[in-house]
């Protein structure tokens, strides 16, 4: 009995062991997957930002020495106010999902309540704003 046992894996085995594809063709048939779904991302994001009446992200990177508060002040097309506030510790960063297209007011408040910058500013596209010492 565990001579037939013995015999079947010593004639089975070599079949098992043996692979069907090499490593090169499954790396290649993995880049192909790969290219394939970025480009399905591709042109789902592309449809998306063109039509679009919002920006999809806006974020605030802080390079000072102290946190921040930045603050946007603005209406949407149906005259709706838009009020954002972000709290951006030193060397950290924040972002505003989903903000409408337009024109906002900003402020930039250091944390003893003095205003460091203020102005505006078109949004149309995503942006990443870094607040620098001058």
């Amino acid at each position: 009995m565990k001579r037939s046992i013995m015999f079947l894996i010593w004639l089975l085995l070599p079949t098992l062991s043996f692979a069907q594809s090499d490593l090169e063709n499954v790396l290649k048939g993995g880049e192909i997957v790969i290219n394939g779904l970025s480009f399905l991302k591709s042109a789902k994001s592309e449809n998306k930002s063109t039509n679009s009446k919002v920006i999809e992200s806006v974020c605030v990177k802080n390079k000072l020495t102290d946190k921040i508060s930045f603050n946007l002040v603005g209406k949407d097309d149906e005259g709706n106010a838009i009020k954002k506030e972000l709290v951006i510790q030193k060397d950290g960063k924040e972002c505003v999902f989903e903000l409408p297209k337009g024109i906002y007011t900003y402020e930039i408040v250091l944390s003893n309540k003095e205003i460091f910058k203020k102005g505006e500013y078109k949004f149309n596209e995503e942006i990443v704003i870094t607040v620098k010492a001058d």
